[in-house]
């Protein structure tokens, strides 16, 4: 594999993408932006069929990027065997998390055995979901050996972790990428290949080091997260404003970054992640004390919200029970569509389970997805009838003054209104 650094430095290679969600179809889009040919998989024959014909299933690629790149030539497939034309095999399947919040591997586990079945002699194969450490080294490597293929000999084996945030204006490209081989020589074929398709690399000296890279970066922001929540929570009985203190303390120019607290963490990170490296820590018979603690806050906060409105309701003299709620937002962040592990959805179930009458007013969330969940979905042209709002998801395209106009009681969770500059005495903040 020495002569492949300078192959995938300066040839022109076939990528291929196994898995086409919210990282593998923006790392296909960019291989072909940026002059590869890629060649992207996935089982669902359902989404490839709707990819083939020019419709993004996600919102961080556009109808437009997508149809650009269908015609300069990427090639979208449900057939796993085009997979073997592909020099570099990018691994981009989810990793959630089982009912008991152990590990789900098996998406891991299906992609893997499609690379012992599509891998040759001179492919770079890095896997980019996150997992905990070991993960390349004791599923990816198996698997190609699995093929009768060698490790530097025949195919190089890596972990770069995918750095996806929805909603954020950084392309693919543009976001650094951590590359760690499972031999340094592996890290090296994996750093020349990205070098490709983003701005800039940084080479790790293992595959382990990259795995835990990841780990890191999301258990950070879940900590930090758990720290406000639980200042914000303290705060109220304080009676003080949490936003304000914040704000305050994000003018000293070192040793402080602001996070603000929120009902709870959502989306494919946040709540996910750190549960990797504590399932592994455990193997270990090692005490992940910071990781659990900020779980158990994050995982409570949906709670927290819900006693704070009933509290909030009963100052009013409305109970839960019957009270039409108009809950805006589903999704876990803003201006996304992906309501996966959102925590609006725990406070609405919450709700409803005491009695509340909900209505979700989300633009981003398709009415069939807020109905499937439970719930009725509320006519954003009629906000009257509603006797308490909750804000849960601060959209850019929600009209935040108009709701706080027509709806006598408003919970909001996001600070959205103190963001907006949005003044109304019948507002209520986290």
């Amino acid at each position: 594999m020495q002569g492949h650094t300078e192959f995938f430095r300066t040839e022109s290679w076939t990528s291929g993408i196994v898995g086409l969600g919210y990282v593998g179809l923006p790392l296909a889009v960019t291989a072909s932006r940026r002059g590869l040919r890629a060649i992207g998989f996935d089982i669902d024959a359902e989404r490839v069929e709707r990819i083939r014909q020019g419709e993004s299933p996600v919102e961080d690629i556009t109808d437009a990027e997508l149809k650009q790149a269908l015609a300069d030539g990427l090639d979208i497939t449900d057939d796993e065997s085009r997979l073997a034309e592909a020099d570099a095999l990018f691994l981009c399947v989810p990793s959630p998390l089982g009912r008991n919040r152990q590990p789900d591997m098996s998406y891991i586990e299906r992609a893997v055995e499609t690379v012992t079945r599509v891998a040759r002699p001179g492919q770079l194969v890095s896997l980019e979901s996150t997992s905990y450490p070991g993960t390349t080294e004791e599923m990816v490597v198996p698997a190609v050996e699995a093929a009768g293929l060698r490790v530097d000999e025949d195919v190089a084996v890596c972990f770069s972790p995918e750095r996806v945030d929805p909603g954020n204006l950084l392309r693919t490209g543009q976001i650094p990428k951590v590359i760690g081989g499972v031999t340094a020589l592996s890290g090296e074929v994996g750093a020349a290949a990205y070098a490709r398709l983003v701005d800039r690399v940084h080479v790790v000296s293992s595959a382990r080091a990259a795995e835990l890279t990841k780990l890191l970066e999301n258990t950070y922001r879940s900590v930090n997260i758990a720290l406000v929540n639980e200042m914000a929570s303290l705060a109220h009985a304080l009676d003080i404003d949490i936003w304000e203190v914040i704000e305050a303390a994000a003018t000293k120019p070192f040793g402080f970054q602001p996070f603000w607290p929120g009902p709870g963490v959502g989306g494919h990170c946040i709540p996910l992640d750190p549960q990797y490296l504590a399932w592994r820590a455990r193997e270990l018979r090692f005490a992940t004390r910071f990781i659990d603690l900020a779980d158990q806050v994050n995982t409570q906060m949906p709670e927290y919200v819900v006693h704070r409105i009933w509290d909030e309701l009963n100052n009013r003299g409305l109970p839960v029970f019957g009270t039409a709620v108009l809950a805006v937002g589903l999704a876990y962040k803003r201006n996304v569509s992906d309501d996966r592990e959102s925590p609006a959805l725990d406070v609405l179930h919450h709700l409803a389970r005491r009695g509340a009458e909900i209505s979700v007013l989300d633009p981003h969330v398709p009415p069939s997805r807020i109905q499937h969940h439970g719930f009725g979905v509320a006519d954003p042209s009629s906000l009257e009838g509603f006797e308490a709002a909750v804000i849960l998801t601060d959209h850019d395209s929600i009209d935040l003054a108009r709701i706080a106009d027509s709806v006598p009681f408003v919970f909001d969770t996001r600070g959205a209104y103190r963001r907006l500059g949005i003044e109304r005495a019948n507002v209520v903040p986290l």
